[in-house]
């Protein structure tokens, strides 16, 4: 009788049985403006054997893209981007990707910006600050469908301020435009000529123009100066 080999199967010995393959990484994807922030951000996911980066982006719009083609579970994103904002960018992840789970960084401990977080559909708020030692325990919690607040924001919700009853605020004042004219906003406060709003957005200049025109005509603005410090004013673009 011949030794080794599979007892069930005498002509496939140890040597030719292959292992049992591996699974899977966890597709991660990290999204902020300033590169030394995602070279942190990728280091600490790297301590994680069965998590992966699979794609960075430097812009909002970039990271809608990103998520669209490589279908991460979680995307890491910082609420202030240029060209899209962090929640304008959640919203569209979310439209293309349903699957995937948002994680917003901010360095805001804002009640109203959580609430829009929420409202736009992440399912977690981490604060920079505590990203260095946060990070991990917060995309496990995403990972195992729970929602997570860096701390001192997960105070404000158990002490129940976002289930009281909302004040006037600047949220009210966003949920007058539409999705595209919340980017032509922040297009035009980052600077953007119509051409290249339209370029951007992938509209006709004349319809940038339309949208620009929308604006000003719902938020009676008088000036672009003045759209600027409303896109100031809701975390549209950082001062």
């Amino acid at each position: 009788m011949k030794k080794g080999g599979d007892p069930a199967n005498p002509s496939v010995s140890p040597a030719t049985q292959s292992p049992a393959e591996a699974p899977e990484p966890v597709g991660i994807l990290i999204a902020d403006d300033h590169e030394l922030l995602r070279r942190g951000l990728c280091s600490v996911i790297a301590e994680r054997p069965d998590w992966k980066v699979l794609g960075e982006a430097a812009n909002g719009r970039e990271a809608v893209r990103l998520a669209a083609s490589l279908k991460p579970a979680v995307v890491v994103l910082d609420v202030t981007m240029p060209e899209l904002n962090g929640l304008e960018a959640t919203r569209q992840i979310l439209a293309s990707a349903p699957e995937t789970r948002v994680l917003i960084l901010s360095v805001h401990e804002s009640e109203q910006i959580v609430r829009e977080v929420l409202e736009a559909g992440a399912q977690g708020y981490l604060l920079k600050s505590d990203a260095g030692r946060e990070l991990v325990k917060a995309i496990d919690a995403l990972l195992g469908n729970k929602p997570y607040f860096t701390s001192t924001v997960a105070r404000m919700v158990l002490e129940g301020f976002l289930s009281a009853p909302r004040a006037e605020s600047t949220s009210d004042e966003t949920g007058r435009l539409s999705p595209r004219e919340r980017e032509t906003v922040q297009l035009l406060a980052e600077g953007r000529s119509n051409k290249e709003v339209a370029a951007a957005l992938g509209i006709s200049v004349k319809t940038a123009e339309t949208h620009r025109n929308n604006v000003m005509q719902k938020m009676g603005f008088h000036s672009i100066t003045e759209l600027v410090r409303y896109a100031v004013r809701n975390k549209l673009i950082e001062p």
